[in-house]
């Protein structure tokens, strides 16, 4: 079982690259808002799967669950600011 989680959790890193190219190199701000906030869930994922692999889901709960409300609220916060500033213009 924890070779199934360590194989998901490389699956989820190698699709993670996906999402650091989206943030890169993004035509517009908000595709990299998106990019960012994939890959703030996708790294949520792979702190649960790592959990699972220590056997310590315990305590990787609640640092996944502090690292994606973190993710959520600067994502929302940038989201937020890019909308205002860009109307301003």
């Amino acid at each position: 079982m924890t070779a199934l989680f360590l194989a998901a959790a490389l699956a989820l890193l190698l699709l993670a690259l996906v999402y650091v190219h989206r943030i890169a190199v993004g035509p517009t701000v908000f595709d990299r808002i998106l990019g960012v906030n994939a890959f703030g869930t996708t790294t949520t994922v792979v702190l649960l799967l790592t959990g699972a692999v220590f056997d310590r889901v315990d305590m990787f709960v609640d640092i996944s669950l502090g690292y994606a409300i973190l993710s959520f609220v600067g994502s929302l916060a940038a989201a937020r600011y890019f909308e205002r500033t860009r109307t301003q213009r």
